[in-house]
């Protein structure tokens, strides 16, 4: 039972749950005793709203809901100088509420903006009490970016480590499933199936970036991160490779499918000889596949260096595999070519994966993406260089 608790101490829902709590409850105790109304209740919501489960988010989250508050008060003190409350003033509030928000850039607080307006215009005091609004706001705002600054959140890397591990494990265990039926005579609908698992695969992927860009933002402004940059990109660019491979096994299930269609009742989809060679082929890609998640996510250097080890002759069996495979396919084609279309496309599709997780491959894109980032920050740089001498140009011209 504690394993359990440890375990949920971990999860995102139970941390975010905590945390949005404790700054709530603070929020409200601070606005009690800066604010003039009874019951600021508007501090706790907009820290509930503003802690995210990282650092980075909640920064950027508080900026936008303040911006969307100030400028729903800032209308309806406009529309409150020139129309009071009523069934078609409150629905122009909201248009024009709705579409100024579209221009300030407030992202998903848009209907905040409406909000804000809507319960200003309908109190009574209005000046004082819009204003109050505003303070509750910058309270709670503040509260939850300063939790989150003396409180840093976790990292959330070993989530995604262990979902982008989960993605190679399940496209391993569908090269298998397809492996072993390659000897046997393989109804279309069950063909089908090892397609339909593919194509979930798929979606699955979607999962998996959720929680990197998750990762993702943890590790940007975080205290506790030295090479948050590095570990963003490793992490990012092995999931690519391996949604690259996933979307081929994909395209290789329909091969596959397409071949149960065209053989004849109760015929394998490949001799004894060629399916044993083809199963020892993607049983090898599958652990390849695995290896290289290994790799991606292992940040001890130790641990890394074993997992390229094991990598590279997983790769290394696979191509030999592969040749083998390659000359039972040409014969086979050169007794039967009714079929060389997708025996060829079977092979196309196997070395587009083993080029993918090749090393130097790895390599070579890991360096793009450092080189491209790295371009990037000193372009940053360089336009706040250019403001500072700006800005000083401009002072020291005034002095003289």
């Amino acid at each position: 039972m504690i394993g359990s608790l440890l375990e949920r101490r971990k999860d995102p829902v139970v941390v975010q749950t905590v945390r949005a709590t404790v700054a709530a409850t603070l929020a409200y105790a601070v606005a009690v005793r800066l604010s003039s109304e009874p019951a600021p209740l508007t501090a706790p919501l907009t820290a509930l709203l503003v802690v995210q489960v990282t650092l980075y988010s909640t920064l950027t989250t508080g900026i936008r809901r303040v911006n969307s508050v100030v400028v729903g008060v800032l209308i309806a003190i406009g529309f409150s100088s020139v129309v009071g409350l009523s069934w078609w003033s409150l629905g122009l509030i909201i248009l024009a509420s709705l579409t100024i928000g579209q221009f300030v850039r407030v992202d998903e607080f848009v209907n905040e903006v409406a909000i804000s307006a809507m319960l200003v215009l309908g109190v009574t005091r209005l000046a004082s009490q819009a204003w109050d609004r505003v303070l509750e706001t910058l309270i709670g705002a503040g509260v939850g970016l300063m939790f989150n600054f003396l409180f840093a959140p976790p990292v959330w890397l070993d989530t995604a480590a262990e979902s982008i591990e989960d993605l190679a494990r399940r496209t391993r265990h569908l090269l298998l499933s397809i492996a072993e039926e390659l000897g046997t005579a393989v109804p279309v609908a069950r063909a089908a199936v090892r397609l339909h698992e593919a194509r979930q695969l798929d979606q699955a992927i979607a999962e998996v970036d959720a929680a990197l860009r998750q990762a993702e933002d943890s590790l940007r402004l975080n205290p506790r991160i030295t090479e948050g940059l590095l570990s963003r990109l490793v992490l990012r660019t092995g999931l690519d490779t391996l949604e690259i491979c996933v979307v081929v096994v994909r395209v290789l299930a329909r091969s596959l499918t397409d071949l149960a269609k065209r053989r004849e009742q109760d015929e394998p989809l490949f001799p004894a000889e060629v399916a044993l060679a083809l199963e020892e082929l993607l049983t090898h890609i599958g652990a390849a596949l695995v290896s290289f998640a290994v790799l991606v996510t292992t940040p001890v250097s130790s641990s890394a260096d074993e997992a390229e080890t094991r990598l590279a002759a997983e790769l290394a069996a696979a191509w030999n595999s592969r040749e083998k495979a390659a000359q039972m396919l040409l014969r086979r084609v050169q007794e039967h070519p009714h079929a060389w279309q997708l025996h060829g496309s079977l092979l196309a599709e196997v070395d587009r994966i083993l080029d993918e997780l090749d090393l130097e491959h790895r390599s070579r894109r890991l360096m793009e993406e450092l080189d491209r980032a790295s371009r990037a920050q000193h372009e940053r740089f360089t336009r706040l260089g250019r403001l500072r001498r700006f800005a000083r140009g401009e002072q020291l011209g005034r002095r003289s």
